[in-house]
This record gives structure tokens, sequence and C-alpha cells, in this order.
């Protein structure tokens, strides 16, 4: 009998040790890994996404943090912001890890946020680098100044996670970029791995349930803004379609130009645009805005110049908040930009002159010149339509509320507006 109570009493002390090692492991499972998916530019968007979604985290919730990292880089202004935010994330307990999976890149502000967390780690056909800063328009003191920044913070980053200090210095001085295999040799990083699932079970986190976060519609909506040369551009054709308004008076126009222009300086102040490419950009609307008056196309024509330079001053450093960018943000897209909204106003400033010198035919001035002209209806009135007078289109209606079809030729006797009152030939 004392036996039996002797082997019970083992047995029960073993199933209260199996309870208590279950409790702990269901406790420690009870945590998450976060993987972030940071696939685009650093910016503004992935700044907000990133940054926020760190802000959140608690030790006692997160078992870590793993950024699965393709970027090109971006904003240094940006990218120091997500610096803070791993730092705080590590501060509080959690671990942060930058992943960049098989054939991606960790490039230019990418490898300082990679540089800035607990472990970096590689998938095979990745890079890292190179890491050299970009004053847009400044001069080579600015460079310099800029270069010498970022490379202390990157040399003290590699410091405090025990990496190879002179070979991320030439990352920042030499535009340095190393493979997976490179980077791994020359100690900038603390691992290599197939994918995510390889990296879990490296660190120890396969217990954890893996949660991925991607970034929001409005996280996204930012980084589109978040691109001078988009900014500048909106604001130049937001300029070129009030204008075209004041000629071809549909009111949209000019609702689609406001809504161009207003997005344009809220992306300005989304990338903490160079207060002097802003007043550069006004100047040229300004001057685009003047084509009303002249009617020659020259107006129109020099403000688009004018307004892609300062298109091109946006991303300086003057007067601006931002110490640069990595990489350049001109580059091919900047320049092929500016030529198709070049082609633009050359098309627009013809067409604002055709209509100057058919106006100018007469002695009455404004949409009035018109008047006691031949025109032909382009979309039937009803009584509301559209008839062209030699080429140009103008919005009409029947004088008398007639329909009159498509084809037919009228007569112009007044203007309501914008709007020509027309009468049946």
């Amino acid at each position: 009998m004392r036996k039996m109570l002797t082997t019970l009493a083992i047995v029960l002390v073993a199933v209260s040790m199996l309870l208590v090692i279950s409790s702990h492991s269901t406790a420690s499972t009870g945590k998450s890994v976060i993987i972030l998916n940071l696939h685009e530019a650093i910016d503004a968007g992935s700044d907000q996404f990133l940054s926020g979604s760190l802000a959140t985290l608690t030790s006692s919730t997160t078992a870590a943090v793993i950024i699965d990292m393709n970027t090109p880089g971006g904003i240094l202004e940006n990218m120091l912001d997500m610096v803070s935010a791993i730092n705080a994330t590590e501060s509080r307990g959690i671990p942060v890890y930058t992943y960049i999976p098989a054939d991606s890149n960790g490039a230019s502000a990418g490898s300082y946020l990679a540089m800035a967390s607990t472990g970096i780690y590689m998938g095979p056909g990745s890079y890292i680098g190179p890491s050299t800063p970009i004053v847009v328009g400044g001069t080579a003191l600015e460079q310099n100044h800029t270069e010498s920044a970022m490379a202390s913070l990157m040399a003290s980053m590699a410091q405090a996670h025990g990496r190879n200090v002179s070979a991320v210095l030439n990352m920042v001085y030499e535009d340095v970029a190393y493979t997976a295999s490179e980077a791994m040799s020359y100690g900038v990083i603390n691992g290599l791995s197939n994918n995510l699932t390889d990296l879990m079970g490296t660190l120890n986190l396969t217990l954890y349930h893996p949660y991925t976060l991607n970034p929001s519609f409005y996280d996204n909506f930012l980084s589109f803004l978040s691109n001078t040369t988009v900014d500048g551009i909106m604001i130049i054709i937001g300029a070129i379609a009030i204008l075209a308004d004041l000629y071809h008076g549909t009111v949209a126009l000019s609702v689609i130009g406001i809504i161009f222009i207003g997005l344009g300086l809220v992306g300005a102040e989304l990338v903490s645009a160079s207060l002097i490419g802003i007043i550069i950009l006004l100047m040229g609307a300004v001057l685009i805005f003047l084509e009303a008056k002249t009617g020659h196309g020259i107006a129109l024509v020099s403000g688009v110049a004018v307004s892609l330079v300062g298109t091109f001053m946006l991303a300086s450093p003057y007067l601006s908040s931002n110490p640069g960018y990595s990489p350049s943000p001109i580059g091919t897209d900047f320049y092929l930009a500016a030529v198709l909204v070049a082609i633009l106003a050359v098309i627009v400033g013809l067409l604002i002159r055709r209509i100057a010198i058919s106006l100018k035919a007469s002695k009455y001035t404004g949409a009035e010149a018109l008047i006691g002209k031949t025109a032909l209806v382009k979309k039937q009135l009803s009584p509301q339509g559209w008839v062209s007078y030699e080429g140009i289109q103008w919005e009409a209606r029947s004088v008398d509320g007639t329909s009159i079809e498509e084809g037919q030729k009228v007569t112009i006797v007044a203007r309501d507006g914008l709007t020509l009152l027309v009468k049946k030939q």
C-alpha cells in the first residue's frame, strides 16, 4: 500500500512539472514575431509604416521584430526617424533584426536601417550598400559635411553591434556595395539565411507565431507624394490646367488644377522640400498664368522652364531640415518627366496662340470676338453642347432652347460667361 502511494506521489509530481513546463511553453508561444515588409523606398510613407508599427509593440507580447527589407534607399530625414524608432524598440527589450531576402537589396538609406538593427541577415544574391549620401544642388562643403555626419552615424551603429567599422565606412565614403558572402566575410552582417523560415530557426524564434504587416493604402499614398519630381510636376500640370480652363471654360480643369497644386504642396511639405525650390516653382506658376494676358505662348514655356528648375531645387538643402538623400532623387525619371512636361507646354502654348490670333482678328476682345462668326456643332446642343470655331472647341447653348444636331452650322450671337450662345443657320 505504501509503495503504491509513493508511486502515485511521484506520478503527481511529474504531472505537475509537465504542467508547469507546458504553461511556460504556452506563455512563450503566446508572443509573436512581427515581420515588417519594407519593400519600398525610404520616405514619409515607409517611415509612417515602420515607426508607427514599432511604437505599439511591447516586450510582453512581442518576442522579436524582423524587417524584411528590399529597398533602393531614399530620404535621409525619414531614415533618421526610422533609426530612432528601431533604437527605441530595442531599448524596450525587443530585438529588431533585418533580413535582406534572396536577390534583394538594402541599399543606400536602407543600409543605415539595417546597421541600426540587432542583427543583419542576408539571402543569396542580395547586397547591402552603397551608402553615400547625396546633397542635391549643394556645395562641396555641404556634401562633405553630410558625408561626415552619416559616416559617424554608420560607424557608431556598427561599433555598437560589433560589426566591422572600416568595412561599413567604405560603404559611405567609397560608395561600396557588398554581396551577401562579402558582407559576411568582412563582418558587416551577422549571418546568411536562405529564407525567413531558416532565419527564424537560426534565431530560435520558431515557437512564436509570425505576424506579417504591410504598408497601408495611406502609407503608400504618402510614399507617392514623397517624391520631389512628382510634387513639382503636379504643381506645373495644375497651373497649366487652370490656364487652359481660362480659354476653355469647363470648370473641371480648374478643379483638377487646384487639386494637383494642393497635392504637390502637401508632398513638398512631407519631404521637407527646400523653400527656395518652392519659391522658384511658384514664380514659374505666375509666369504660366501670365500667359492668359500675353497669349503668345512664350510666357507659358518660360514658366514651365522656371518651374522645372524649381522642381530640381525642391530636393536641395537650402532652407530645408532634410540633410539629403541616398541615393540621389534626380535621375532618369526626372529628365523624362521634364521632357514630357515641356512637350505638353509647347502643345498648350500653340493652342493658346491659335485662340489668341483668332480673338485678335476681331475688334472685340475675349469671347465676344466670335460674335457673328459661323461655328460647327461638334456635340449636339440640347440645348447645351459643344461647337468648334477654327479648330477650337467652345461650350455652347442654343439661344432659343431648340436642339441642334451634330454637324450643323450655327451663328454665334452672344455669350454667357465662357459659354457661347448660338442659333441655327
